[in-house]
């Protein structure tokens, strides 16, 4: 028999992603005239291969695009982001990299918290607006309350506010009962500016540091009062390892001016790291944007002051030039939304104001007890206090019968 030196399809094939097609056989083959047909047929089902794999390359391409079109709409997070972190200049600007990584790290947080639905929409919402971000806190400080005391959301916001917190004198195991947050500010007034430049709102947010045990109150066990009372309010564990510690915010202070926190207490029966006894509470609240962010850098919700004694001979949009009497220039670049209070001629001294100070907020640090209360203590004290009723009771009727024996006998 004789021997075939390829085989050829008589259809066209569809080319390969190499330039060759289906039908061409890269090195001959050996077989028969008489299996031409079963030949035929494997490079029929090889084709078919190739097609289907044409198809699956297509259809993931076009998923690809899809990805794309949809990633454009997560430029808007990445954007708003890099307009809240410093306008640095230079080599200090963050990296892409760094950038991309915070978007991720908060997304996943907004995953996490309680009703995380809600917590992404507030976020999102709340890039227009002067932000406090409790969890630039989670991000960088594996504990909120250094050794101190101090809660590390002092280190950013840096002026200080008052705080008023509310919450029982003493509770019993396994009860959900709620803890008031009061952070007092003229929301509806006070502006502050955004990283943009722009004034907005101020936002608030807070934290509170309970003993071990203490945690946030599942919301299958909320009652509708109380639930009512939270406004929509989301509140979240600071981290899995610290279940005990709770932040919520950024939220708008004109709404959420009274925070209401549910909490459930612990039983000692079924823990055991748990003793019934006072717990100390730490709370924390900040309104508005702080003066520094994490990295280091002043944000633009600051004062600035003047580089050096001199006079002040050029303004040029944020850049402020000072002369000094040695006839030395020093040129002072302010940040976005700066107001500027000093003209072109004005004598200035060191660390003299050049401009308003913007900041309306601050942040505010409080302090609470609260007694995990036994109920057999309970009622220890309810037989102590009715066995000296009864011992009083007694003593005061002996008292009377030994009057009346006195008067019986003359005495």
């Amino acid at each position: 028999m004789a021997l075939a030196p390829a085989f050829v399809l008589s259809a066209p094939a569809p080319e390969l992603p190499c330039g060759r097609h289906a039908g061409q056989v890269v090195s001959g083959s050996r077989g028969s005239q008489g299996s031409h047909s079963g030949t035929g047929l494997a490079a029929a089902g090889a084709t078919a291969a190739v097609l289907a794999g044409a198809a699956r390359r297509h259809r993931r391409e076009r998923m690809a695009r899809g990805t794309v079109q949809g990633s454009r709409g997560e430029s808007y997070y990445r954007d708003n982001l890099v307009a809240c972190r410093a306008q640095l200049n230079g080599a200090d600007a963050p990296t892409v990299e760094e950038t991309d990584q915070h978007v991720q790290d908060i997304q996943a947080f907004a995953k996490q918290a309680l009703a995380g639905a809600s917590a992404a929409m507030v976020f999102t919402s709340s890039m227009e607006v002067a932000v406090a971000y409790p969890i630039f806190a989670q991000q960088n400080y594996a504990n909120p309350r250094e050794y101190t005391g101090k809660i590390v959301c002092a280190n950013c916001h840096l002026a200080s506010k008052p705080l008023e917190v509310r919450l029982p004198q003493a509770v019993l195991p396994d009860t959900i009962f709620k803890m008031e947050v009061e952070v007092p500010a003229k929301y509806a007034k006070r502006r502050q500016p955004n990283a943009d430049g722009s004034k907005g709102p101020m936002n608030i947010g807070a934290i509170a540091v309970m003993p071990d045990g203490w945690k946030l109150a599942p919301k299958d066990r909320l009652p509708k009062v109380l639930k009512k009372e939270m406004k929509g309010l989301a509140w979240a564990p600071y981290s899995k390892d610290y279940p005990n510690i709770v932040v919520a915010g950024p939220v708008p202070g004109e709404t959420y001016e009274k925070m209401v926190l549910p909490v459930l207490s612990p039983d000692p029966n079924t823990n055991d790291k748990v003793i019934f006894g006072k717990g100390i509470f730490y709370f924390g609240g900040n309104r508005g944007r702080g003066q520094v962010y994490p990295e280091g850098n002043q944000s633009n919700n600051n004062q600035f002051f003047a580089a050096a004694t001199g006079t002040v001979t050029a303004i040029d949009g944020l850049k402020v030039s000072i002369t000094t009497p040695s006839g030395e220039v020093k040129t002072q670049e302010l940040l976005t939304g700066a107001d500027i209070v000093v003209q072109v001629g004005d004598e200035v001294d060191k660390d003299e104001p050049i401009t308003t100070n913007p900041n309306v907020g601050g942040f505010g640090q409080e302090e609470k007890e609260c007694i995990l209360q036994d109920m057999n203590r309970v009622y220890a004290f309810c037989a102590f206090a009715f066995s000296c009723f009864v011992a009083q009771l007694s003593f005061v009727l002996k008292k009377k019968q030994f009057e009346k024996v006195q008067l019986a006998e003359g005495f």
